[in-house]
């Protein structure tokens, strides 16, 4: 009798593919109308002036320009000017 499996499937062979997350676009860099800024799981970051938010709460801008990232009162912003 064998004391090893042979090469079948395993129990624990899963894992999730990765989710992507997080800043796309940083400070100070230009971002064109519709462009992914931050990618994210709940509001971690906030939108600001023209910035739209998806259903899965990821940011993108609403016109082009450059993106700022600002803090108030314990919430961090994204705007573009």
């Amino acid at each position: 009798m064998a004391h090893k499996k042979g090469a079948g499937s395993t129990k624990n062979g899963r894992d999730s593919n990765s989710q992507r997350l997080g800043i796309k676009v940083y400070g100070n860099q230009p971002v064109k109308a519709g462009g992914i800024i931050v990618r994210q799981r709940g509001l971690s970051v906030r939108p600001g002036r023209d910035i739209g938010i998806g259903k899965d709460y990821t940011l993108f801008a609403l016109r082009s320009g450059i993106v700022e990232f600002t803090t108030d009162k314990n919430c961090k912003y994204v705007n573009v000017q």
